[in-house]
């Protein structure tokens, strides 16, 4: 039995997707904060337990019966490392077999700028000292995440202004890295083990525009920011100048190198080469 936490959320509707496929719905059950959000799921057959990462009775009771559990990581950022760890302990509580994470591949997470990736590290580190067996998957930025980036259908007028500098990240497809995932949650486990989900190739952002160009015949620009100036235009744009800041050292960990790692896992996991950036994109952009 399979247990998915925050199963209806992007990366664990692709991840239940694609593990009915592998598995009988009987074998998969998910846990979600609200079950008016689950009927589809329910009407494939898959348990629902409702509750969330702060209430451990929930957690408890969903966690009877279960052989592995797909911890997601939660979007409480200031709290979910303390919410992991009722997962965790819950898990561990319950006797189950293996427990599984998606964390994010960073290159160097002792010099982030964005301290808040750090809670991925501290929660690798607590399942490690549990005692569990564990499936660590670390996840590159999603290619779906680039418009939110650029700035959607703007980009075309307006160009790119990042502070990313030249800095190269290895784009995959959340879609994909769902899938990668079900499929080795739904293999025997063998021991402990770590995969880093990325593309075959790192891609900076004058990739990202030089393809938007070469795939909409509109001439698309990157033009790097400076950290300070970025934040100024993100206040600009009415965004709280906490939040500025947060963006501002994601995209700056990017520039210095933290997301430039490209590892065989993704490809070993899908059974084929995953999807490059200029099918991403146009794919993301209906292009």
């Amino acid at each position: 039995m399979i247990l998915v936490t925050g199963a209806t959320g992007q990366l664990g509707t692709a991840v239940i997707q694609h593990l009915l496929r592998k598995v009988p719905a009987s074998q998969i059950a998910a846990f979600v904060r609200d079950d008016s959000k689950a009927a589809n799921l329910l009407k494939q057959g898959v348990a629902i337990h409702v509750g969330h990462y702060d209430d451990t009775d929930s957690l408890d009771r969903a966690m009877k019966g279960i052989e592995t559990v797909l911890l997601i990581a939660g979007t409480d950022e200031e709290n979910r490392v303390h919410q992991h760890q009722n997962v965790v302990d819950a898990a561990r509580k319950a006797g189950i077999h293996r427990i599984a994470y998606t964390s994010r591949a960073l290159k160097d997470p002792t010099t982030l700028v964005n301290r808040l990736m750090e809670g991925h590290v501290h929660t690798e580190q607590y399942i490690k000292a549990s005692g569990l067996s564990y499936t660590l998957f670390q996840n590159i930025l999603y290619m779906e995440a680039i418009p939110q980036f650029v700035g959607g259908e703007a980009v075309f007028e307006r160009g790119i202004h990042l502070a990313a500098g030249q800095g190269r990240v290895a784009l995959a497809l959340r879609s994909e890295m769902g899938e990668a995932i079900a499929n080795a949650l739904a293999s025997p486990s063998e021991g402990n083990l770590t995969y880093q989900l990325t593309g075959r190739e790192s891609y900076s952002f004058y990739d990202v525009a030089a393809s938007l160009t070469k795939l909409s015949g509109k001439i698309v620009t990157y033009t790097p920011a400076e950290p300070a100036t970025f934040i100024a235009q993100l206040m600009g744009r009415g965004l709280p100048q906490l939040l500025a800041q947060r963006i501002t050292g994601f995209v700056t960990d990017i520039a210095n190198g933290q997301e430039d790692i490209i590892s065989p896992d993704l490809e070993e996991l899908l059974g084929r080469k995953p999807t490059p950036l200029n099918e991403g994109l146009t794919l993301l952009y209906k292009l």
